[in-house]
């Protein structure tokens, strides 16, 4: 049994302001050592010290509440918990000097007239958090086995010149997906192999990460048993030229697909050599599964069909066809993955442009109008500059992540493709993130200059989706941008309201060296955030 920890020395101290009490109780703990610090781990520490009963303590995120606490346990849940009698000092005690892994270090708790109101000893918090930053950029350890998955976008099949608005939106939630799995250390394989000779062009244009042309994998085993399943051949004179035949899905809808969720009118699939094709790529990619992942990552010794999760990223259009290829898939392979959901991406609305817009159309409007703007906002024509050109490409790729993922998949997305919507002034926009990531490699290249000219010598002496019942599933892959976006305009505020590089003096080089090392901290959250779009950070613009 662990050794329990003392209670820790205790002082009261006086709550200006607070006519509900006139005194609190402060920490006089020693920091314990580095480690991550966790919201999740500072409110179970919390709540588990008011003794059994359900959560009671919430994260302050109001500004104006945040200036005098960080957490707060609400009074008439307390009442609920203690009846209307104080908070036991004693609980109060052991609030106060809360230890354990991941758990922030407590200065103060003190009731107030809207509960039992606890302040951080914030220095201490910031300073162990800006001084492991990259800890708290990167996920979490997983503390068991990772799931495997197996990520299909069926638009990947085509050619770009006919790849639609609503499907482009689809390949972009399918890539973004792989890199936040992959950053959380799940085996990932994404199918189908890019085939198309024109598709890998424009997916590296569009920075997505996606395997290209692959053998094809043998499909005789699928075919033999396609063939024996065949409705019979009175039905043939119906079928269009180049089908196989078509397989009966109305048993298997009933045994498994309606309860799944599956819609009740799939009853059969017509079979072609594309069809199998598909399966058996994907096939093969559960069964490659034991070999290891695209993350070089060993299978589990029980690694097998059923220990994968085949996640279908499709656009709304394509939904109905891929419930017919789940479906055939487990009528010809009994070892087929028994786990198949599907992530429907929403339609996409246009304004300003044809409503028949493919997406290398909208890529090349996209790139026309970044030129345009920056332009004019340079007064000079920049496209003869190849340096400059790769800066309007990367600008164009986040322009359109940002538009595409910012809104949940599942819901339908309204495009406005006038030119002002590529503005870095639009605090929603790929582009105002990518200013403020330049903003900030200037802000550093600057201090570094500064730095190297001696000005400075007298210091010389400083995204998963889970599980859940049912065909469908959510994803929050607007999640990353809508963060990003929010640190920009955080940043951007703070950046034209507080003046970071000051005069040499000596007095000022601690306040510097403090905002410097706030703003280090932004640039390495920002880079992290971009690298899970696959978008690179930006020096200037």
């Amino acid at each position: 049994m662990e050794e329990s920890l003392p209670v820790p020395p205790l002082q009261p101290i006086g709550l200006p302001g607070n006519p509900a009490s006139t005194f609190c109780f402060r920490s006089r703990l020693p920091l314990p050592v580095a480690m991550r610090l966790g919201v999740e781990e500072t409110l179970g520490a919390l709540n588990s010290a008011l003794g059994p009963g359900g959560p009671v303590w919430f994260k302050e995120t109001h500004a104006r509440h945040l200036r005098a606490r960080d957490f707060l346990a609400p009074r008439r849940a307390l009442q609920a918990r203690f009846g209307d009698d104080q908070v036991p000092e004693g609980v109060v005690h052991a609030i106060v000097g809360l230890q354990g892994p991941g758990v922030a270090p407590v200065l103060c708790c003190a009731p107030t007239p809207a509960g039992l109101a606890l302040q951080l000893q914030r220095s201490a918090v910031f300073e162990r958090v800006l001084c492991s930053v990259a800890a708290y950029a990167a996920p979490a350890a997983p503390t068991g086995p990772t799931p495997r998955v197996v990520l299909h976008c069926p638009a990947l099949r085509g050619s770009p010149s006919t790849l639609r608005l609503s499907q482009l939106r689809a390949v972009l939630v399918a890539d973004h997906l792989a890199r936040i799995l992959q950053a959380h250390k799940v085996s990932v394989r994404r199918v189908p192999a890019v085939r198309d000779p024109h598709m890998p062009t424009f997916l590296r244009q569009l920075r997505v990460d996606w395997p290209e042309v692959s053998e094809k994998p043998s499909t005789e085993a699928l075919r033999n048993r396609a063939i024996a399943e065949l409705s019979p051949a009175r039905e043939a004179g119906a079928l269009p030229p180049g089908t196989l035949g078509r397989v009966c899905l109305k048993e298997l809808m009933e045994e498994r697909g309606r309860t799944a969720g599956y819609d009740p009118s799939v009853d059969s699939c017509l079979v072609t050599e594309d069809l199998l094709s598909l399966l058996a790529e994907l096939q093969e990619a559960v069964q490659a599964g034991a070999e290891g992942s695209s993350l070089g990552l060993a299978a589990a010794p029980d690694a097998g069909a059923d220990s994968y999760v085949v996640l279908h990223v499709v656009s709304c259009e394509e939904e109905f066809q891929q419930q017919k290829l789940d479906l055939l898939w487990w009528k010809l392979d009994h070892q087929a993955p028994l786990t198949q959901k599907h992530l429907v991406c929403g339609p996409v609305k246009v304004t300003g442009a044809p409503s028949t817009l493919t997406a290398p159309e909208y890529y090349e409007l996209r790139h026309a109008q970044v030129c345009k703007v920056s332009s004019l906002k340079h007064g000079k024509d920049l496209e003869q500059d190849p340096a400059w050109m790769e800066i309007f490409r990367v600008l164009s790729v986040a322009t359109i992540k940002f538009e595409m993922l910012s809104t949940a998949p599942q819901s339908q997305l309204l495009l406005a493709l006038a030119d002002s919507s590529i503005s870095t002034k639009g605090s929603k926009s790929g582009t105002f993130v990518m200013y403020n990531c330049a903003r900030l490699a200037t802000l550093f290249e600057g201090y570094t200059c500064s730095v190297e000219q001696d000005l400075l010598r007298q210091t010389a002496a400083l995204p998963l989706p889970c599980p859940t019942p049912g065909l469908h599933v959510a994803a929050r892959t607007e999640t990353v941008c809508k963060f990003l976006v929010q640190l920009s305009m955080d940043f951007s505020s703070y950046y034209n309201r507080v003046h970071i590089l000051g005069e040499p003096q000596p007095h000022l080089f601690g306040q510097m060296f403090a905002r410097l090392q706030l703003l280090r901290a932004v640039r390495e959250v920002l880079h992290t955030g971009l690298a899970v779009l696959g978008l690179p950070p930006l020096s200037h613009i």
